[in-house]
């Protein structure tokens, strides 16, 4: 069998901050603290995962690969209302399975 390392990036500085401080520098990316707590929850998930594919396993994630104009992400829920999209890069050697977060978002807006 072998190890997988799922590795975790943010393609934006506030998402770094809210997984890292639980609060961003900024005024536009302001959430609920239970928003932010389930986000970072979920960011663990990600991080602990031996694989990608576990999470189709955790039902309450809701994880899918997105198609139409938002091809080539994936995305877990957060709550009824949020979501997390990433991409999912895979490396060969060791096997590392990179996602990077691009967005916390409302998934009805």
């Amino acid at each position: 069998m072998y190890l997988c390392i799922v590795k975790v990036t943010f393609d934006k500085t506030y998402l770094k901050e809210l997984y890292d401080q639980g609060k961003t520098s900024d005024k536009k990316h302001r959430f609920q603290p239970d928003i932010v707590k389930r986000y970072q929850q979920r960011i663990k998930t990600l991080v602990s995962a031996p694989r990608i594919e576990t999470l189709y396993q955790i039902k309450s994630l809701n994880y899918e690969v997105l198609s139409g104009d938002k091809a080539g992400f994936s995305s877990i829920r957060v709550n009824d209302k949020y979501r997390i999209e990433f991409t999912v890069n895979m490396a060969e050697e060791p096997l590392v399975t990179i996602c990077n977060i691009l967005e916390l978002s409302n998934h009805y807006k």
